[in-house]
C-alpha cells in the first residue's frame, strides 16, 4: 500500500469508530485507529462521563483494547479524527499513552490528525518531545 491509502485507509477507520462515541456532555465525537506492523488495525472511541474526570479519550479505548489483544509492540501509525472542522490532536494524556505503547516496540508512529477534509502529519516524537517513557524510570 502507498502512504495516501495507509493514511486514507487509517482515517476511515478512526471515523467509523467516532460513530460510536459516547459525549452527551461535549458533542465532541473522536475516533481513533492504531495501526501495527503485522496490519492489525485497532480503534477506539471517546466515552464520556457525567463525573467528567473519568471519561475516556478515544486514543486511550484503542490503545486498551490493543494491549488486552495482546499487541506489544509494532505500533507504526495512528489516525485520530474529530467532529470539528479542524484537524484533532492528541492531547497530553493520550500522548504519554501512545508513548508507552510505541517504546514497547522502539517505534516512532506517524500520527494522523484528521478532519473531514484534511490531515496533518506528525511523528510522536514531535507531538511529545523530550517524553518521559520506560526508560526514563532505569
Amino acid at each position: 500500500m502507498s502512504d495516501d491509502s495507509d493514511r486514507d485507509e487509517l482515517i476511515v477507520a478512526a471515523r467509523r469508530a467516532a460513530e460510536n462515541s459516547w459525549s452527551p456532555y461535549s458533542n465532541f465525537a473522536v475516533g481513533a485507529a492504531l495501526r501495527f506492523a503485522d496490519g492489525t488495525i485497532v480503534t477506539g472511541t471517546n466515552i464520556e462521563n457525567a463525573s467528567y474526570g473519568l471519561s475516556l479519550c478515544a486514543e486511550t479505548v484503542a490503545v486498551a483494547k490493543a494491549m488486552d489483544q495482546g499487541h506489544r509492540g509494532g505500533l507504526e501509525a495512528v489516525a485520530v479524527i474529530g467532529s470539528r472542522p479542524d484537524p484533532v490532536m492528541p492531547c497530553g494524556r493520550c500522548r504519554q499513552v501512545l508513548l508507552e505503547l510505541a517504546e514497547l516496540g522502539r517505534t516512532d508512529p506517524v500520527i494522523w490528525c484528521a478532519s473531514e477534509t484534511d490531515a496533518a502529519s506528525l511523528r510522536l516524537s514531535e507531538l511529545l518531545p523530550h517524553a518521559f517513557g520506560p526508560d526514563s524510570l532505569k
